[in-house]
């Protein structure tokens, strides 16, 4: 498949069937992170693979819009590292694109789960000390976001977007 191919077939898959992922392909997808870009090569984001059924049950408590992690045959945490890197958020993000595009090429859907809340520090803490205390993850880690992976339980359609025109613009802004 070619990268343009999964761009377009990416949905938000939150229904899968119970199948557990391969961990050649677990790996593929974890190289993928891994080969993202990062600002000036720097190590500013990391990956945790969860499989184990209990960890992807309690994640799935991390916030109301996760509970589809407790049926995810596997998730990937990412976190950030503000201390390597002020663009600790930016890297993570890029290598959630990197996550998500290698799974589809792989015939696994996944879905985007929104740890780190910009807007609501209390609200991002209490998400971030939630994942970071069953993870054991060190608390100069920022919890970013978490993948769930799984095989898709139906393809949904895509979403309607707003007219293109409305979005890209050339030149200058408006045009």
């Amino acid at each position: 498949m070619m990268v343009f191919e999964a761009i377009q077939k990416r949905r938000e898959i939150t229904h899968y069937i119970q199948k557990p992922i391969a961990s050649e392909e677990l790996e593929q997808i974890l190289q993928a992170a891994y080969l993202a870009p990062a600002g000036n090569n720097l190590p500013s984001r990391e990956f945790i693979l969860v499989t184990e059924r209990d960890s992807l049950q309690h994640l799935s408590q991390a916030t109301p819009f996760v509970p589809w992690l407790s049926d995810a045959a596997a998730a990937i945490v990412i976190t950030g590292r503000p201390d390597i890197s002020k663009y600790w958020l930016q890297d993570s993000s890029i290598a959630s694109g990197f996550i998500w595009l290698s799974a589809i090429e792989l015939g696994i859907g996944a879905a985007f789960g929104a740890i780190y809340h910009s807007e609501d520090q209390d609200e991002s803490e209490k998400r971030e000390n939630f994942v970071r205390e069953h993870l054991q993850i060190p608390s100069d880690r920022r919890v970013v976001a978490i993948l769930g992976l799984g095989y898709p339980e139906k393809e949904p359609p895509a979403k309607t977007l707003l007219p293109r025109e409305s979005i890209v613009h050339y030149g200058k802004f408006g045009k």
